[in-house]
């Protein structure tokens, strides 16, 4: 229960932040571009890669931290973040063929969920 809460609590603040990102980054750049979103992914990416790294070869995360800020507040943050993690872990790993298979299958795969979503959409309530 004590992981779940901290996964939660996590979420929360990165949601959080998430959001004054977004506003901020209109605030400064404007909304002709999703600036916002970008410097997410840009920065939950970062993250996430440097405290898996961090986490896995020493002992300056216990687990517990590393599920607060990895799973929690990075996830909150960004799930792009994670996706960008286990593509290159195949990649680390030599399995090109996967990683590969990852970035077209979400890529395509979501651009797919996104418009079947905006077509039922339509379908049931119309414009």
């Amino acid at each position: 229960m004590t992981r779940f809460l901290l996964v939660c609590l996590g979420g929360a603040l990165g949601s959080g932040a998430r959001y004054l990102v977004s506003l901020g980054a209109a605030a400064a750049f404007g909304i002709a571009f999703p600036y916002g979103t970008l410097l997410v992914n840009l920065a939950g990416s970062f993250l996430v890669a440097f405290l898996m790294h961090v986490s896995m070869t020493g002992e300056i995360l216990s687990p517990e931290w590393r599920l607060l800020l990895t799973t929690g507040v990075m996830g909150g943050f960004t799930t792009y973040s994670t996706f960008n993690y286990e593509t290159l872990s195949y990649f680390r790993e030599g399995a090109w063929g996967m990683g590969t298979l990852n970035v077209a299958a979400t890529l395509f795969g979501c651009l797919a969920a996104g418009l079947a979503g905006f077509a039922l959409a339509r379908l049931m309530f119309g414009r």
